[in-house]
């Protein structure tokens, strides 16, 4: 079978998703927000706006290069990434978003594609990876809110669907051999193995668009909604500690 998404209905149970209440529509717009924040405040090194889109304790997202982190090592780990001469960039797509108003629980669902600046053995290119980032989202008050319930994101995680090598002139671009393009899922061959040349430790398993991690991912969204806790199927480390 060729690599693609499967036909059959992926998410059965049917949320607040578009029209509603104006309660509705503006708590789905306020999480919409959040999903934006991502491209707009970490393409910037805008970090204190981008802390600000997560939860204040226990906030973390996966990524393939970072592995799974909680948000503050994830942005200490950026920024040291950036310093090194990381180049990458976000363009959103699109975003939409589920709401269950009566669990105050929400997943943003950002269409976005990651492209990220490559130089090896002198030739400079770039690998395009079309996504859709998962925000786990919920409304409750925090710290700085005077008891005001403010909507902050808990989990973000990823599908990876395809990937490309954009060439900067046009035609050149590095030749990726097959056992090292066979490491990572298809999703994120060839951006796997592009930031495994700068160094990294890439995260194997993440969903992509045929695999078990895509339907665990969706069984999250659906049991997140409902107001249940999702970290063990996110695969998120018990008794996290940093490893900064």
């Amino acid at each position: 079978m060729p690599y693609n998404i499967t036909e059959k209905e992926t998410q059965p149970n049917t949320y607040s998703h578009i029209n509603g209440s104006p309660e509705e529509i503006l708590d789905r717009y306020c999480v919409s927000e959040l999903c934006r924040g991502w491209p707009v405040y970490r393409d910037a090194s805008e970090w204190n706006n981008y802390r600000s889109i997560f939860a204040d304790k226990d906030a973390f997202v996966w990524t393939t290069w970072s592995g799974g982190l909680s948000i503050d090592d994830f942005i200490e780990v950026s920024k040291r990434g950036r310093a090194r001469g990381d180049f990458i960039m976000h363009r959103e797509n699109g975003t939409l978003v589920d709401l269950n108003p009566s669990k105050n629980r929400a997943v943003g669902k950002m269409k976005a594609t990651i492209t990220q600046r490559f130089d090896i053995d002198g030739t400079k290119f770039d690998v395009e990876c079309d996504t859709r980032f998962i925000f786990f989202c919920q409304k409750a008050p925090t710290p700085t809110s005077n008891g005001r319930p403010e909507w902050k994101t808990k989990y973000v995680k990823l599908f990876y669907e395809k990937d490309k090598v954009v060439p900067m002139d046009g035609h050149t671009v590095p030749r990726f051999e097959k056992t090292e393009l066979e490491k990572y899922p298809e999703g994120y061959q060839y951006l796997g193995a592009a930031q495994a040349n700068l160094g990294h430790k890439i995260l194997g398993g993440l969903p992509t668009m045929n695999n078990q991690a895509f339907f665990d991912l969706y069984k999250a969204i659906d049991e997140w909604l409902q107001g249940k806790e999702v970290a063990k199927i996110l695969q998120m480390p018990e008794n996290y500690k940093s490893k900064l």
